[in-house]
């Protein structure tokens, strides 16, 4: 196995680091994390040393090894750049018993520092025994987003309710089921959503004989397309979900993360055309949810604008559904980035605004001078249809022709399409180039900073990127 693994107890022991750096600096702020008491010996300090030793946090020893002796402390670490004192340090501990760490240099260690995932107080430690400290890093990296932030919050809400269950549940064998069942349920969501007082509630009621429902409902914003843009969060509880109800606007690699033996469900809706409607969708999620399934609702964007997320909770908390909530990157600060168009900049927009272009919204009569303010960015979702009209109206009421715009087919995805253009000359330039829906339209001076900026994005690596008559500012 090469090194045993072992976590250290080291509260209020005298622990010392030879070398006064900036890794010398990283090596100090684990040891006091872990409540060691730090001696630095070093010629001089790194002002994170110094900062830490005129507040008292270190001791710091100025000389060199082995002029300035180390004494015995309880371990040391090496951290300095010359290897002749590495190595004597090194010698001069393993003849005293002292365990040694030598920075980078396996060789001469007693004993070496894993990367470290830390969930406090659940700590992951991960080793390559010195072969390649590149590669426990990315095993680290990985990790740190499988594992949720608040996982030290269950670790302590657990510690907290152990001997109540162990009082209650003799039984070694039902005990751990019934923690088991804790840990895969309703209580450990509560407590990783930040909800612990629910969570204290619903076990209190567990133990006395009433196990929660399983039944809940998770919304979450699937984002524009690309599946690297989902939080780790939605990652979590597409792993967790029993069934999944699923719109237009999920790609399918982003269906692809959700568990295997999860039920698929197809809810969704085009323009004029509702494969389920949305009466029948709040009556799926309350019912599954009554059967005691875990219900993922995957909406492209962020379920909150635009989405129809406001209407599906607010069903869900009339009949008592349990419920979670998980933003996404909305289409329109996804779809504008990866178009290379910031949707702000101080010399070009000072607001936006995000609006629909349904045709029979416009009809009813959009508060147009609204949305033609100077130093103003609009976003129009669903504007495809009624794009035409949409221009002349905005031309109408004040904007200019030639005001710069654009239209994104497909944004953040590699079917990604941009159309930049002016008002006279947008509607024309997209069915010239035959984009197709989910689009999204941006209106405003920030369209001009794409070519300004030299943008290269995805439609850019292909023959798809299209720029209309005015488009050339």
């Amino acid at each position: 196995m090469g090194f045993y693994p072992v976590f250290l107890k080291l509260d209020a022991l005298p622990c010392t680091v030879v070398g006064g750096g900036a890794v010398a600096a990283r090596k100090v702020a684990g040891l006091l994390a872990a409540g060691a008491v730090v001696d630095v010996i070093a010629p001089q300090l790194h002002p994170t040393l110094a900062a830490l030793r005129d507040g008292g946090q270190i001791r710091w020893r100025a000389g060199r090894f082995p002029e300035e002796d180390p004494g015995r402390p309880y371990l040391v670490i090496a951290a300095t750049d010359d290897a002749a004192i590495n190595r004597a340090l090194s010698e001069h501990c393993r003849s005293q018993g002292i365990p040694i760490n030598v920075v980078d240099e396996p060789a001469l260690c007693t004993f070496i520092l894993p990367a470290v995932v830390d969930r406090t107080p659940v700590q992951i430690a991960i080793s390559s025994a010195g072969a390649s400290p590149i590669l426990a890093r990315r095993i680290k990296a990985r990790i740190e987003t499988l594992l949720p932030a608040r996982t030290g919050a269950l670790a302590r809400f657990a510690q907290g309710w152990r001997e109540r269950v162990r009082e209650r549940i003799t039984d070694p064998v039902g005990r751990r089921q019934f923690w088991e069942g804790v840990l895969d349920g309703p209580v450990a969501e509560r407590v990783l959503d930040g909800r612990e007082g629910e969570a204290d509630t619903l076990l209190q009621n567990a133990l006395a004989g009433n196990p929660p429902p399983r039944g809940e409902v998770y919304l979450v914003g699937a984002g524009p397309g690309d599946p690297d843009l989902l939080t780790f969060r939605a990652l979590r509880l597409m792993q967790l979900a029993d069934v999944v109800l699923y719109d237009r606007l999920v790609t399918p690699p982003i269906l692809d993360l959700v568990r295997k033996e999860a039920e698929r469900i197809y809810v969704g809706k085009a323009r004029s055309h509702h494969a389920v409607p949305q009466e029948e969708i709040n009556a799926r999620l309350i019912n599954l949810a009554q059967q005691g399934k875990r219900v993922l609702r995957l909406k492209g964007g962020d379920p909150f604008i635009f989405g129809r997320g406001g209407e599906e909770i607010d069903q869900l908390a009339a009949h008592g559904i349990p419920f979670q909530v998980v933003p996404g990157i909305t289409a329109a600060s996804g779809c504008a980035a990866y178009a290379g168009i910031p949707l702000t900049h101080r010399d070009h927009a000072h607001s936006c605004v995000f609006v629909t272009g349904h045709p029979q919204q416009t009809a009813l009569g959009v508060d147009w001078a609204t949305l033609t303010q100077p130093m103003q960015t609009v976003v129009i979702y669903m504007g495809l249809q009624g794009l035409a009209g949409i221009c002349d109206a905005l031309m109408q009421h004040g904007l200019p022709a030639h005001h710069p715009a654009a239209v994104i087919q497909q944004g953040s995805t590699p079917a990604q399409r941009v159309v930049v253009s002016d008002l006279a000359h947008l509607a024309e330039a997209v069915k010239a180039a035959g984009l197709k829906a989910p689009t999204l339209v941006i209106v405003g001076e920030v369209v001009r900073l794409r070519e300004r900026l030299g943008w290269f994005g995805l439609e850019n690596q292909s023959e798809n990127a299209f720029t209309a008559p005015g488009g050339n500012p």
